[in-house]
């Protein structure tokens, strides 16, 4: 007889297969000989539910990031997250990513910092996303981790440093990455680049811990392509968005070349998750798609005609 449990083992070892290419390397990488494009193809997600997996997998889509406050509901009963583990167990694409991470109740910094609350919500959140399969989860989460009026910066940047070397180890026993994503200046007072995060991923200098660069924020705050090769092998998700409304790529028809040949220039090997509004995923996701598509596969040496 097939329990419950062996027909989710099952599943998850379904997509454990499917995802195979994913854990040892998002992108594939063509050869370089000096004539043509080199190819460049990391795998292309969107953040959204699993119930939009039926449109997802019809366009073309690689995968999902879905929320942990969504999907694994760490402060919910096991009872509850098994219909969600079903769920993403049965969409037909796998979900490597959750974004949403901590409640804005769970302070990071500030005198009202509850590290052990963090880190016991963090500890339910890395082991069910083990069960599902998630190899990253995005550390966000401005109402957590912004600093309270008043409150000395230089204790806060303790204080978080000391909370994500402490959340590294649990981390890696459940072999997830916890990516630090800069977010623009109006959602938070702290880590608003890219090159902020790369300088707290280095003061924890855990490999578990490391960063999201998101394009969108990078455009609302100025931030070169640059800031991406200073950041180099510590950034390991990248969200994108168009940057005056946070629409799909190919709506406001932002060139986004640039920053994908930086990169390029890193060996980047993570992948892309599309992060916007939408006024009809299914009548802009194709678009969106299309688009990242032409302009991943693009010539270094167009930048310079």
């Amino acid at each position: 007889m097939i329990t419950k449990h062996s027909r989710r083992s099952f599943l998850r070892q379904t997509c454990t297969a499917a995802l195979a290419p994913i854990v040892t390397g998002y992108s594939v990488f063509g050869e370089d000989t000096g004539v043509g494009p080199q190819v460049f193809r990391p795998l292309i997600g969107v953040c959204t539910s699993v119930r939009q997996a039926p449109l997802l997998r019809e366009v073309g889509i690689d995968y999902i990031e879905e929320s942990v406050r969504r999907l694994l509901i760490p402060d919910r009963p096991e009872e509850e997250f098994a219909t969600n583990l079903e769920a993403a167990l049965q969409c037909g694409l796998p979900v490597i990513a959750n974004n949403g991470f901590l409640p804005g109740s769970l302070k990071s910094t500030g005198p009202d910092s509850d590290h052990e609350g963090v880190l016991e919500y963090a500890a339910t959140a890395f082991r069910r996303a083990e069960q599902v399969g998630i190899k990253t989860i995005v550390f966000g989460s401005s109402g957590s981790r912004s600093i309270p009026e008043g409150f000395d910066r230089d204790r806060a940047e303790e204080q978080f440093v000391s909370l994500l070397k402490n959340m590294g180890p649990l981390a890696s026993a459940h072999d997830v990455v916890v990516a630090v994503e800069p977010l623009q200046r109006s959602e938070t007072n702290f880590i608003n680049t890219v090159v902020e995060g790369a300088r707290i991923v280095r003061a924890v200098s855990h490999p578990n811990i490391r960063l999201l660069a998101d394009i969108f924020h990078m455009l609302r705050m100025e931030e070169p392509p640059d800031h991406i090769r200073l950041a180099g092998e510590l950034i390991c998700h990248l969200h994108i968005a168009e940057k005056a409304r946070r629409t799909p790529p190919g709506v406001e028809g932002d060139d986004f070349r640039s920053y994908f040949q930086a990169l390029k220039d890193i060996g980047y090997r993570g992948a892309i998750s599309i992060e916007c509004g939408w006024d009809s995923m299914s009548e802009q996701l194709p678009v969106a798609l299309k688009t990242l598509r032409e302009q991943l596969v693009w010539e270094r040496l167009s930048l310079l005609k």
